[in-house]
């Protein structure tokens, strides 16, 4: 399955001058894994992570930004966000906290780079939503307080949230992650796919 992972981090602070790289690495193992990349359409790391996409050659990963805006005029003139690293824009229409919603929903997992309140929003609305959630340890800000905060304030899920400290580990166990919870699931979206499932037979 193309799953759909989010990348989730600060988009501007300490964390994007340190961890870019990070961040940048995640989309790269995204991008090599054929999954789908999803980020807040936005600039620091998770816009790092859109040209980690990007940079790989024959990629058959696809990079979705959520934006806040209503329309790409806004999101250009009035959000001043990035447009180039992306294969689809979803124009929300939704401002920033409305975005994050829409886009973790949207998502079959996150994972959390750096970040700061947004990434935590981001965090706490996919660990509600019974998301797959990945923490990359050592890239600062939320990433790293994560563990302490979810020994010290219960949350569904905090249990199985799963984190490394390199980007391509990380990713490699998040697609685990996934392909564990949807085991019994098998559709391709293809008429025969459909039939086999009706007919009792998967």
């Amino acid at each position: 399955m193309r799953y759909q992972i989010c990348v989730s981090g600060a988009a501007s602070g300490e964390t994007v001058k340190t961890s870019h790289k990070l961040a940048y690495d995640l989309g790269v193992a995204i991008a090599k894994a054929g999954k789908t990349l999803t980020t807040g359409a936005t600039v620091g790391l998770p816009w790092y992570a859109a040209q980690g996409m990007f940079s790989v050659k024959d990629r058959k990963g696809v990079s979705v930004g959520f934006s806040p805006a209503s329309s790409f005029r806004d999101h250009v003139a009035s959000y001043k966000l990035p447009t180039v690293e992306f294969d689809y824009i979803n124009f929300t229409g939704m401002a920033y906290v409305g975005r994050d919603v829409h886009l973790v929903r949207s998502s079959d997992a996150i994972i959390t780079v750096g970040g700061r309140m947004g990434s935590l929003h981001e965090l706490s609305t996919a660990l509600e939503s019974r998301k797959v959630c990945g923490v990359l340890l050592g890239s600062g800000g939320l990433a790293d307080y994560t563990p302490t905060l979810l020994e010290n304030i219960e949350a569904p899920g905090a249990k199985d949230v799963i984190y490394d400290t390199d980007p391509f580990r990380l990713v490699d166990k998040v697609i685990a992650a996934l392909d564990e919870k949807y085991d019994d699931f098998e559709h391709d979206g293809t008429d025969d796919a459909i039939a086999h499932r009706r007919s009792g037979n998967g």
